[in-house]
């Protein structure tokens, strides 16, 4: 039961959330690229989306579940992958794992993350994909591959529109870094190392410059499509054509995203993105996207223009923030609970019976 304190929404949420974290901490987890355009733009395009709802159509039986690549979802969101989430809260991914479990959904772990692929695998019996940077060194990039697969991993995430990092200057003003005393367990030696440096600008900007590799291209999609069982979705797709490549090169799917609007400032809003995306993809493979979703009403629209389900980010971190694994369940629960009210309001019983003329 809530009362009058507790966040009614996600954007309460934050609120609390930016009440609660260092300056640091919640401008990194808050901030986007440059004017953050781009950041802004995502909610407002989900908004400019009407829903044409649908009247009399029984609607006193319904159910959210849903299937990606063969795993069920209670509901049609996973959480996006994330980094450094023991900034937010002192038990960090495991609490969001658990959270996960509980509300029915799945995971995404960032490769930045402050709890090892092990630990977060064995917090909670629920779909765990794994999020893969290209590194210099191959071999670093081969090593995270394996470990996700013995450790329970069922698909890969290559995130794509990070070669170099985007200019976050809340990051610059702000000096951040992660400090020594947080994990992060897939990095050692020199490259945690290069994360912990305090002083002017952004460590993390200076660690993607020495260690991540800007020269990737379609060649390494198919070097670890060949190095690798597990399925592999290709996140940072805004244009069809690219959705047409991925397939091409052996991706199991596509997750449209801009990376929160962290990247390119002036990069076109997932919500616009989505249905090119779709229409190229043909109904072929795993579709997925982020950036912005806030309400129930969004993952409607975005399951009407097509997705399969979304990936939420922010509002999972500002939940933690607030209540650890509690307020991260809280969020996934809300959205849920939105996500059912919405689908009755338009007129379905399940996220299949929507379809493109339900939107305007």
């Amino acid at each position: 039961m809530h009362t009058s304190d507790t966040p009614l929404n996600l954007a309460e949420y934050e609120s609390a959330a930016r009440a609660k974290l260092p300056t640091m901490v919640f401008d990194y987890f808050a901030g986007g690229a440059a004017d953050e355009v781009t950041l802004r733009a995502a909610r407002l395009a989900w908004e400019e989306r009407f829903l044409r709802y649908r009247v009399l159509a029984d609607v006193s039986s319904r159910s959210l579940a849903t299937t990606v690549l063969g795993q069920q979802l209670d509901f049609p969101v996973m959480v996006a992958p994330m980094a450094f989430q023991r900034l937010a809260h002192a038990d960090g991914e495991l609490a969001t794992m658990r959270a996960v479990g509980r509300a029915g959904s799945g995971m995404i772990l960032s490769t930045l993350a402050t709890s090892s692929i092990e630990e977060v695998r064995s917090a909670a019996d629920a779909p765990l994909w794994f999020q893969l940077y290209i590194y210099r060194d191959r071999g670093v990039s081969r090593e995270l591959v394996e470990r996700a697969e013995r450790a329970g991993c069922s698909a890969l995430v290559l995130t794509v529109d990070s070669p170099i990092l985007g200019r976050r200057e809340r990051d610059e003003r702000n000096g951040f870094h992660v400090p020594t005393h947080y994990p992060i367990p897939n990095l050692t030696g020199a490259s945690r190392a290069a994360l912990a440096g305090e002083g002017a600008g952004s460590s993390l900007a200076a660690f993607v410059e020495q260690y991540w590799d800007s020269s990737i291209a379609w060649p390494d999609l198919a070097w670890l499509r060949s190095i690798t069982t597990l399925p592999i979705l290709v996140k940072g797709i805004i244009r069809g054509d690219d959705a047409r490549r991925a397939l091409e090169h052996g991706a199991a799917g596509v997750i449209v995203s801009n990376h929160g609007g962290r990247q390119l400032d002036g990069a076109l809003p997932t919500a616009r993105a989505l249905p090119e995306v779709a229409a190229a993809m043909r109904g072929e493979g795993a579709l997925l996207v982020d950036g912005g979703v806030r309400r129930g009403t969004d993952v409607l629209k975005a399951i009407a223009m097509g997705a399969h389900a979304v990936l939420l980010g922010r509002p999972v971190l500002w939940g933690l923030a607030v209540g650890g694994e509690e307020g991260a369940y809280d969020v996934l629960r809300l959205l849920r609970a939105e996500c059912d009210l919405a689908l009755a309001l338009v007129g379905c019983r399940t996220p299949a019976e929507l379809a493109s003329d339900f939107i305007v």
